[in-house]
């Protein structure tokens, strides 16, 4: 069995050879990545999707159940919100890139069958990042939007508070002209109560409106 002390713990040795790999040849390679022990957890690899070149990039923090089991990144209700407010704010999805800062989900066992989303850690995160800086280096975006805590950290520093500087445009970052950062649509499905998750959706929303702003549209 492998154990932790068997993982070199960063994806680094897993990625492509070529100088400039595709977003292609990025996805084919990270379907085989053992760089932390949350491969032998996830069903697969969930990289992102989305054109090259995308104006922007949505990173949040790890796949769920359904983009497990799909393989594909945004599909599972979160997904279905987040689609529902960029159509809102008059973003095109099809013209966005959506990925996450882990590719594969981590889990524990709940009553049943159910899988219960459990966060990832820092070390998970960090063996994870030579991924992400792939992506962002291949589409180089005009605004990357991190959604919630686990991301925005992961982009921005431990000491980065959503709650403090949501909607808000970064500036020189080095990693796009603009970063903004807003809570993951998975947050407003977990709302206590149906006027709590409006008012909640609605703020998401003018969030997506300030990225349209900075994209000129």
């Amino acid at each position: 069995m492998t154990t932790t002390e068997d993982v070199p713990w960063d994806a680094t040795q897993f990625l492509p050879h070529e100088a400039e790999p595709t977003l292609e040849r990025l996805k084919d390679a990270a379907a085989t990545c053992h760089g932390c022990d949350l491969y032998a957890l996830g069903t697969q690899t969930v990289f992102g999707e989305g054109p090259p070149r995308a104006e922007v990039m949505f990173i949040g923090e790890q796949p769920g159940d359904q983009e497990d089991r799909a393989g594909r990144p945004f599909v599972g209700p979160a997904g279905r919100l987040l689609d529902e407010a960029l159509d809102e704010a008059g973003i095109d999805r099809t013209r966005v890139y959506v990925t996450n800062a882990v590719k594969h989900f981590k889990w524990t066992a709940g009553k049943g069958k159910r899988r219960i989303h459990s966060k990832p850690n820092a070390r998970e995160i960090r063996a994870c990042r030579p991924w992400l800086d792939a992506e962002l280096e291949d589409v180089a975006p005009r605004v990357i939007v991190v959604l919630g805590a686990t991301a925005a950290q992961a982009l921005l520093g431990a000491s980065f508070r959503v709650t403090q500087q949501r909607g808000r445009a970064i500036e020189n970052t080095g990693l796009a002209p603009f970063v903004l950062a807003t809570v993951h649509p998975a947050s407003i499905l977990r709302a206590p109560d149906p006027e709590t998750r409006e008012s909640e959706q609605r703020a998401f929303v003018e969030d997506l409106r300030t990225v349209k702003h900075l994209l000129g549209q």
